[in-house]
């Protein structure tokens, strides 16, 4: 395995992007929190540190010479389960109705560099995991899956702002969820706000997707 200060210099036009947005976003809450004594906002560092973990996991994979195939398929259902809290940060605008009059100006930057920086871990993280499943499986699956990811993303997002699931709630609570679920899916018109949200979110990451993977992979390269 590479040592940290080699991988960490192979990566740098990765890393760095993202160190930077992440040290942003934690400075404007930083600056908030000074002048306001107000701890309201703290709850988006524990978002962008969930929206960290499907990266971390796909970085961790893509390092790994071998990674045998139960692993792989276990790491990469744990991905899957934590994918939907990178972009969730975009659901936290809905907190602006909370916020002082004189300071929704800030807050809406603040939430916007915040939701910025989760979007940028999931559309890296995206790419590293297609790189990687394209090595291990059916090249075609592959692209074919990417086709629906984002909408299973979106889905994910629902239920966590909306229902208020969590990631590890699969193991907690798994009939409660996987009766809402399947609620939602078997009777769409009852459920006409989870299948708006999923499609419309769906095809906005699906468009900063391919925003990113147009303007900015390339650069981005190893």
């Amino acid at each position: 395995m590479k040592t940290l200060k080699t991988f960490l210099f192979d990566r740098f036009n990765i890393w760095f992007p993202l160190f930077s947005l992440t040290v942003f976003s934690i400075f404007l809450l930083s600056v908030r929190l000074k002048i306001t004594h107000s701890f309201f906002y703290l709850f988006l560092v524990w978002n962008l540190f969930l929206a960290m973990i499907p990266f971390f996991i796909s970085t961790y994979m893509k390092n790994q010479k071998q990674i045998k195939k139960l692993k792989l398929y276990f790491l990469l259902i744990v991905w899957l389960l934590f994918l939907p809290n990178a972009p969730y940060l975009l659901t936290d605008f809905i907190h602006l109705r909370l916020s002082p009059l004189e300071w929704i100006g800030f807050d809406s930057l603040m939430i916007a560099v915040f939701a910025v920086t989760g979007l940028a871990f999931y559309v890296v993280s995206i790419k590293e995991m297609k790189q990687l499943c394209i090595k291990h499986f059916n090249q075609k699956i592959v692209l074919k899956s990417l086709i629906i990811l984002s909408f299973a993303v979106s889905f994910g997002m629902y239920l966590g702002r909306v229902l208020r699931w969590n990631s590890w709630d699969i193991l907690h609570n798994p009939f409660i969820l996987f009766t809402d679920v399947f609620e939602i899916i078997t009777n769409p018109i009852d459920n006409l706000e989870a299948w708006t949200f999923t499609i419309f979110f769906g095809l906005f990451l699906k468009l900063v997707y391919w925003g990113f993977e147009k303007y900015l992979f390339d650069y981005m390269k190893d």
